[in-house]
This record gives structure tokens, sequence and C-alpha cells, in this order.
């Protein structure tokens, strides 16, 4: 497995379905969505941490209401040890920029996958 799918991989805990279906059609295809994959996700000296790049990213889904995205980056978070204080504030900036009603639709799984992952 090239060095850019292991990365995707480990970022994710599995290869990202981007990198399977691209290898449906193209074996360099694949490698490059890969490498785009890790390079959004790599640690670049004085760039935004793993932990905050799920951050942002748990925040754009709660905004935007993908309530599944968002219960799927939460899971990711504990694996960064995010706390649950983080995890609020950023559902509060979600709120913030998705509007209220978002929150509404958003928050009771939210609240819920935390329970059950013990934030």
């Amino acid at each position: 497995m090239p060095e850019e799918m292991k990365d995707a991989k480990d970022v994710k805990g599995f290869k990202p379905r981007a990198v399977v279906y691209a290898k449906k059609l193209d074996d360099d295809f694949s490698e490059a969505v890969a490498q785009f994959y890790s390079s959004v996700w790599e640690e670049k000296e004085g760039g935004l941490s793993k932990k905050q790049k799920h951050l942002m990213v748990f925040a754009i889904a709660c905004a935007s209401q993908k309530t599944s995205s968002a219960v799927k980056i939460l899971q990711r978070l504990k694996k960064y040890d995010a706390t649950a204080q983080e995890i609020k504030d950023v559902m509060m900036l979600a709120a913030w920029t998705g509007g209220i009603q978002n929150f509404t639709t958003f928050t009771p799984k939210i609240l819920e996958e935390m329970e059950r992952l013990e934030f």
C-alpha cells in the first residue's frame, strides 16, 4: 500500500471511500486522491494539529446539519483526546454560524454520542 493510502487510512481508521472508489477507476487517480487526503490531514510545522482540524470539521458538519458525519467526527475527536468542553464550545460556535434551529436539529444525537463515548 503506498504511503499516502496508509496515511489516509490512519486518520480515519479505515481506507476512505473516496480512495476506494478512485481505485476502481484508476490507480493513479486513487493515489492522487489519497495524496490530497494525506496533505489535508498532515500536521505541518506551525499549522493546525489533527485534533484542531477535527474540531473544525466537526463545527462545519454541525453547522451544515450533517449529523451523521458529526457523530463520526466526534468518535475521532475522542481518539485525539478532545475534551467535553472543547466539543461544547464547538457546538456553540456551530449554533452561532448555522443558526439556533440547526442547533436543535443536531444536538440530541451529538449529546447521545458524547454520553456513549463518556465525554
